[in-house]
């Protein structure tokens, strides 16, 4: 969509140049028959300018590329009313270019409004640094968890209290859906206090793209998915079970960042040799789960009762399961992993996931451009 966009952007801008030929008697301009003055040839040539430079904007992936469209647009549409006769099949293209600059403003929008609830994530986290994680802090654990870091690397470092990852991802938006698609993501997790914002960028039949935003923040959980980034079409918060199943999500993916094991929060029972249960409690939100790890002591599976969404009557099983364990950054971690509900109809593997970077302990929020990694 964005090649289209180009050439149509720049095609449209071309055509606004040969306007400003005619008005200078640089060239002979047929497809407007009317004489055009000097005066309308330097708006020609000034619409002609804004659309190169958003074009050129487009190109390097810049956030205020609708501004310039936007402005071009209505110069043009200004020009084709005055030449109607002659112009008016631009019109068309205008109100491509117009809808694209809406849907970029959007994009915007949404992004920046991701940005600001980052920045206040990272601000009001409490930075523990120099505080290493021994072997003494784990004793009251299950043995199965101090197994696990002892060997996933955590003993010995400094406890973990911000996260940045970025994601490559496949998923299946319905159970029914036949293959996957393809998406980025970004999250930040803190761990004092425990909270986190993921946004994700996919597409839906391979054209339309669909845009969500996750967080768990003062025990609280919102879920936002938007088409186009413009129109609204999941909203859940202010919700018991939402923000039920965010904790159990951020409980889950402490996998990422094992330190986090050790909060006051977080309480641990052994259900068996290879098993513990954990539940976390804040701010009035309480979830559980059973971690499942093998003999050496790394973490296989996570499973929860777990709501879908807000107007379930009751939770469906949930399944997290490592496909894939690597050392990055001096702690061993599942890389790649696969998220399953398991429905009356059978299991559903809606989601398939890739760590691509994983970064701890990050002194100043790396927003990155568009508000999701490149």
């Amino acid at each position: 969509m964005r090649i289209g966009l180009t050439i149509l952007i720049g095609i449209h801008a071309i055509i606004h140049l040969f306007g400003f030929f005619k008005a200078f008697g640089v060239s002979e301009f047929n497809a407007i028959s009317q004489p055009i003055s000097k005066t309308y040839g330097v708006f020609w040539l000034f619409t002609f300018l804004l659309f190169v430079i958003t074009v050129i904007l487009i190109l390097l992936h810049a956030d205020y590329w609708w501004l310039s469209g936007f402005i071009g647009v209505i110069l043009s549409q200004v020009l084709i009313f005055n030449y109607w006769s002659d112009a008016k099949f631009g019109t068309i293209a205008n109100i491509l270019i117009l809808l694209a600059a809406i849907i970029g403003y959007a994009s915007f929008g949404f992004n920046e409004k991701i940005k600001k609830e980052r920045i206040a994530l990272f601000k009001n986290a409490q930075l523990k640094n120099q505080e290493i994680v021994t072997e003494k802090a784990l004793v009251y654990l299950p043995p199965i968890v101090q197994k696990w870091l002892m060997n996933n690397g955590m003993v010995g470092r400094e406890l973990i209290y911000n996260v940045h990852l970025t994601q490559s991802l496949e998923l299946k938006l319905k159970p029914e859906q036949s293959s996957f698609n393809k998406g980025t993501a970004e999250q930040y997790f803190t761990v004092q206090p425990p909270a986190f914002n993921w946004n994700v960028n996919t597409e839906m039949n391979s054209i339309l793209s669909v845009v969500g935003r996750d967080k768990f923040e003062d025990g609280k959980g919102e879920m936002i998915i938007k088409l186009l980034s413009l129109i609204t079409v999941a909203n859940a918060k202010n919700d018991e079970k939402v923000n039920q199943a965010t904790l159990q999500r951020y409980l889950a993916e402490i996998v990422w960042f094992p330190s986090a094991s050790l909060s006051q929060y977080i309480k641990w029972e052994t259900i068996d040799d290879y098993t513990a249960r954990a539940t976390m409690e804040y701010k009035g939100t309480k979830g559980s789960g059973e971690f499942y790890f093998d003999k050496d002591g790394n973490f296989e599976k996570f499973v929860a009762m777990r709501y879908q969404d807000s107007n379930d009557a009751e939770p469906t099983e949930w399944t997290v399961t490592a496909t894939k364990t690597e050392k990055i950054n001096g702690v061993t971690i599942p890389v790649e992993c696969e998220a399953k509900w398991g429905l009356e109809k059978g299991e559903w593997t809606w989601l398939k996931l890739k760590i691509k970077d994983i970064r701890y302990n990050v002194k100043k929020i790396p927003v990155a451009k568009n508000g999701y990694k490149k």
